[in-house]
């Protein structure tokens, strides 16, 4: 058992960055964080802020130099984003550490690879693409049945997301809401593309729909506006 557990602690993982901020998107925006930003990703969405983690060189890091670096700030959630996350095997247990140490942890995957693997006790951020992503096809079959089941067994173990630049994405998420009634099984968020949608039109399109989704904005680029990184 000694030697298991030292060979998880030295399984390594791609790594962006890691830094502590405040957690600036999900229902649980505003409270401080750590993050875990993995390298790489299957998608090229047009709008990406985060083209660094699969254009730029990345560090290889040991899995108990990460939790070392996380066990700095005991009281913060821990979230765990890219990126795609899930495109690293060692990530699963990277969350079952997180989790065994008594953890909160979110985990943000943009919904291309399966999400009924991951345990109950991590908090999924699921970002299902719209079709001015250009990665609307990419949705993994099954994840929106997954995403249901998951907050049936365990209330709040999953949220959904979609990032809207526009009218069009609007309506195409608005009816993916209805249709699949996902706003009354997961926390269903819609998030205006900066430069590209306003946020009081998406306002105004959700109150004259009487949509029950929660608008949110990227807080920690309205705290930091003249930075792109380490926020």
């Amino acid at each position: 058992m000694v030697k298991d557990a030292v060979e998880i602690s030295q399984r390594l993982l791609s790594i962006s960055e890691l830094f502590y901020s405040i957690q600036g998107e999900s229902t649980y925006a505003g409270l401080p964080c750590v993050f875990i930003r993995l390298a790489g990703c299957n998608l090229r969405c047009r709008y990406c802020d985060a083209r660094y983690t699969y254009e730029e060189a990345h560090a290889t890091m040991a899995m108990d130099a990460i939790l070392s670096f996380v066990d700095g700030y005991p009281g913060a959630l821990v979230e765990i984003t890219g990126g795609e996350p899930l495109l690293q095997e060692n990530v699963y247990p990277l969350m079952e550490q997180l989790v065994a140490k008594g953890r909160t942890v979110l985990l943000e995957t943009n919904g291309s690879l399966p999400i009924d693997t991951i345990s109950p006790e991590v908090i999924v951020i699921m970002d299902i693409k719209t079709p001015d992503s250009g990665s609307v096809e990419t949705l993994a079959s099954g994840n929106i049945v997954f995403a249901k089941e998951r907050n049936r067994t365990v209330p709040g173990s999953c949220e959904i997301k979609f990032v809207l630049t526009g009218r069009n994405d609007y309506i195409w998420a608005q009816d993916l809401v209805n249709r699949q009634a996902l706003n009354m099984s997961c926390p269903t968020l819609f998030s205006p593309v900066k430069g590209e949608l306003r946020p009081e039109d998406l306002a105004a399109w959700i109150l004259q729909d009487q949509l029950a989704v929660r608008l949110q904005l990227q807080l920690h680029t309205l705290i930091w506006p003249h930075l792109s990184r380490g926020i």
